[in-house]
């Protein structure tokens, strides 16, 4: 992967995201949004760990805190891309939490349908978040995919983000508070998410209109 002009920042936060080579699915099945996110789980930290292969040890496994190489504040996985929303913790950690996990889950994705060759398009792409505004709104961006794209009409239906995670409903592993932490509760960050339902499904079909004109 070719180095940066300009490195991720420790502290900062960054939307990272990448989607399928020539836009095919990398998510086939239920099994693989699970091993994609368990792939999220294990890479977020360095230092002596289980095996990924025993990774049933490393759901037991209290991990060091202080080892992370990113925090993972919220994901959301589609068919054919994913979104991340990251904050580097070590020099040059996103970069290595993005390598690994995208490496280890092509060959995952490929041995399993007997496939060979890039299954994600190129360098991954990321945006620096530099106010909170847009911090809490990425976070609504990455919930919301799911519902303005109609894969579902209730978002808390959807299982392969991190939704349900900042509602409660669910364990995980996101550091929500960074975005929790703007609101007096979870149900008011589900309002604030819910609120924008019919905005962003105006801005979706806008796009694919614009883009069958194309």
């Amino acid at each position: 992967m070719p180095s940066r002009i300009f490195p991720f920042a420790n502290g900062y936060f960054y939307h990272v995201y990448n989607r399928g080579n020539e836009k095919r699915l990398i998510f086939s099945s239920r099994r693989d949004y699970q091993r994609f996110i368990k792939t999220l789980n294990y890479y977020q930290h360095s230092g002596p760990k289980p095996k990924f292969s025993n990774f049933s040890q490393f759901q037991t496994f209290r991990p060091d805190p202080s080892k992370k190489i990113v925090d993972i504040v919220s994901y959301c996985l589609m068919p054919n891309h994913f979104h991340l929303l990251l904050r580097q913790s070590v020099d040059g950690g996103i970069t290595e939490f993005v390598g690994k996990i995208s490496n280890s889950y092509t060959k995952y994705y490929n041995a399993k349908y007997n496939r060979i060759g890039h299954l994600l398009q190129g360098e991954f792409k990321s945006v620096l978040i530099e106010k909170d505004e847009q911090l809490i709104h990425l976070s609504r961006y990455i919930h919301l995919n799911p519902r303005v794209s109609l894969l579902v009409k209730d978002l808390e239906s959807y299982e392969w983000s991190s939704y349900k995670e900042y509602l409660g409903e669910v364990d995980g592993f996101c550091a929500k508070q960074e975005i929790l932490g703007f609101f007096k509760n979870p149900q008011d960050y589900r309002q604030y998410i819910l609120d924008q339902v019919d905005y962003g499904e105006r801005l979706e079909q806008i796009k694919h209109q614009v883009l069958e004109e194309i």
